[in-house]
């Protein structure tokens, strides 16, 4: 695991962003899975001013999603990436892969997705945030950490969290989302974070006892890893 601190949240994102841009240069194909929400999205937006060229070849996978939503719902987790990344580039829809969270049978979507990125030969790059509670993507505390795609029922503060992505009151009951398999077996598996009030949270994962009980502290026991962060998120460590 390395750890890189970045003065604020702009550099963050930029440094950031020319990582995957290095990886698409030496692997114009490649397969990248970009979470949604707040933190990510400089990425995307730094991304978008990047040369298109290098888009032009790699394949995206959606991280997660809240059941029962897609990219036309706002506040949705594809939302944000379709608005801010996959919009802005013109990336064709066969070049991007996302769980069908309005499916009738979820098990089946889980499937599909495992195939799809294990004949591809895994991840090359898999950027995740962190919950307030410890959760990668959509994996809640004591979720596996060799599980691969899966539903998982939501603990309650990311439900209250969530409603930040919302303009009304929303219900949120599970969600549908890669496994930390997925993230152990990703070229580059990449945690991002930002601001105070991730320092508690970041310190937590990155220095004290891995536990399935707090799903980011599973960065420490993967040594290929890069963890980003500003100052902020940094301060405690």
């Amino acid at each position: 695991m390395i750890v890189k601190t970045f003065s604020d949240y702009q550099t963050l994102s930029e440094a950031t962003a020319q990582i995957i841009i290095d990886v698409l240069q030496q692997k114009p194909e490649a397969l990248i899975c970009i979470a949604s929400g707040d933190t990510p999205m400089g990425v995307c937006k730094t991304l978008v001013k990047a040369d298109p060229s290098l888009f032009t070849q790699c394949t995206f996978v959606g991280l997660d999603e809240w059941v029962g939503m897609d990219e036309n719902d706002e506040g949705s987790c594809k939302y944000g990436v379709y608005q801010n990344l996959f919009i802005q580039l013109n990336v064709p829809s066969e070049r991007i892969k996302y769980f069908d969270a309005k499916a009738e049978n979820l098990t089946a979507e889980c499937d599909k997705i495992n195939q799809f990125i294990a004949s591809k030969g895994g991840l090359d790059v898999m950027l995740v945030g962190v919950g307030m509670n410890g959760h990668i993507a959509l994996n809640e505390p004591n979720t596996p950490f060799d599980v691969y795609a899966h539903v998982s029922d939501l603990e309650e503060i990311t439900k209250e969290v969530g409603q930040k992505y919302f303009t009304k009151p929303t219900v949120l009951t599970q969600g549908i989302t890669l496994g930390l398999a997925h993230l152990q077996e990703a070229k580059l598996p990449i945690l991002i974070a930002n601001g105070q009030r991730k320092a508690k949270v970041i310190k937590k994962a990155l220095t004290e006892m891995i536990s399935e009980q707090f799903p980011a502290s599973i960065f420490q026991k993967i040594d290929h890893s890069i963890v980003v962060l500003d100052a902020d998120a940094a301060q405690e460590l």
